[in-house]
């Protein structure tokens, strides 16, 4: 609205100044669920486990993000339902993003870019992916205190492959190609212990074993 707009209702002469309405509202977003799991990640440390398990080779002097802040920030997009790492491209602007990794929500420097995170996600060897899952043995037994006897729920689940993924298996019930992740849960707690990537079979006793 300017000055030359009609006005409904006649105003006298001392008000007739230019009137601006702001229709952006500023940045915001639409994630406010990342402040529970910013302070669920500073209660247990899920994240900072995993970064310091993760060797980082990158040169210290031209190091923009921290290993446990690249991590934080894939781990909020994929639990805010952005799976995809380009979906980063956008989120690290985001203000509740950059809170849940640390940063100012407004005057912070954004976050890690698709091409740094997924460069982050291509640098393990097996060797680094195991000792990250033995990370996260070590999260479960470190927040769960074991009795004389446990029981454990061993189950598995079916994800289907897009494209050409390696391990991916044909599974003749769910007639496509995937992988049959291996679940397993402390049944006392309801804790998990580890999830195990693996091919679109059904895993028999010894591999469960």
């Amino acid at each position: 609205m300017t000055e030359d707009t009609p006005l409904p209702f006649d105003l006298p002469a001392v008000h007739r100044k230019k009137i601006t309405v702001d229709f952006n509202g500023g940045n915001q977003s639409s994630n406010a669920g990342l402040l529970l799991l910013r302070e669920a990640e500073r209660k247990r440390g899920v994240c900072q486990r995993l970064a310091a398990a993760m060797p980082d080779n990158r040169d210290p002097n031209r190091i923009l993000h921290t290993m446990h802040e690249m991590l934080m920030a894939r781990a909020s997009a994929i639990a805010c339902g952005y799976e995809d790492a380009n979906d980063l491209n956008r989120l690290r602007h985001d203000p509740l993003m950059k809170l849940a990794v640390g940063r100012c929500p407004e005057t912070g420097d954004p976050l890690a870019s698709q091409p740094t995170i997924s460069r982050m996600e291509n640098s393990p060897s097996k060797t680094d992916a195991a000792r990250a899952a033995l990370a996260m043995v070590d999260q479960f037994c470190a927040s769960v205190t074991p009795g004389e006897v446990e029981m454990f729920d061993i189950d598995d689940s079916f994800c289907a492959a897009h494209g050409g993924q390696q391990l991916a298996f044909w599974n003749a019930h769910h007639d496509e190609r995937g992988f049959a992740n291996m679940h397993i849960y402390h049944v006392g707690s309801g804790a998990p212990v580890a999830i195990i990537l693996r091919p679109a079979r059904t895993p028999k006793g010894t591999e469960v074993r």
